[in-house]
């Protein structure tokens, strides 16, 4: 091995290196994320409700005070076309009549800093919280196995999963389905 090579070797080393420790400390000082179940609760909606995520403007969300109530919980992220095509509609569902019954939130699968300018950008009329890469983790706790977006989630205000949907909302479908709750 010549002296090039090795300097090359040694220059992708420590670019790897380098970029594993932004990685982490980045990780270490994301939003913070809180997690402490409520009685009564298990799985994954037990999951849900145990967490406080930051919302848009990094206020701390708990998720347990939507307990009792009947929820959709959009997993979403913005650079996500069909995610950030289904918003007006959710939102339009979150304003309407079916708001007043059903708690629409997004939980979005980026920075903090992204999610933000996002909500700045647009008018979203339902809580918009920061779950980072933990938002996907928690969507596969829903059955989301590949991870994909969106991945929307209706829980019933007994907390009992009703049904999942994986890519855009067919609103048709979706008003269908919350007429049964």
């Amino acid at each position: 091995m010549n002296k090039t090579h090795l300097a090359a070797y040694v220059g992708v080393a420590v670019l790897f290196a380098a970029s594993g420790a932004w990685v982490g400390f980045n990780k270490q000082h994301a939003a913070p994320v809180t997690t402490t179940a409520p009685a009564g609760v298990t799985g994954p909606v037990g999951a849900l409700y145990a967490q406080t995520l930051p919302d848009a403007k990094g206020a701390p969300t708990p998720l347990a005070q939507y307990k009792g109530k009947a929820m959709l919980v959009n997993f979403w992220a913005p650079w996500c076309a069909p995610c950030v095509q289904e918003m007006p509609e959710l939102s339009e569902l979150a304003a309407g009549e079916e708001g007043k019954k059903l708690q629409v939130i997004g939980i979005g699968i980026d920075s903090p800093s992204n999610i933000a300018a996002f909500s700045d950008k647009y008018k979203i009329t339902y809580p918009v919280l920061v779950a980072g890469m933990s938002g996907t983790d928690l969507s596969r706790q829903f059955g989301n196995s590949g991870g994909g977006l969106p991945y929307t989630v209706l829980i019933g205000a007994d907390g009992q999963v009703k049904k999942t949907y994986l890519g855009r909302l067919k609103f048709d479908e979706l008003r269908k389905d919350l007429a049964t709750l």
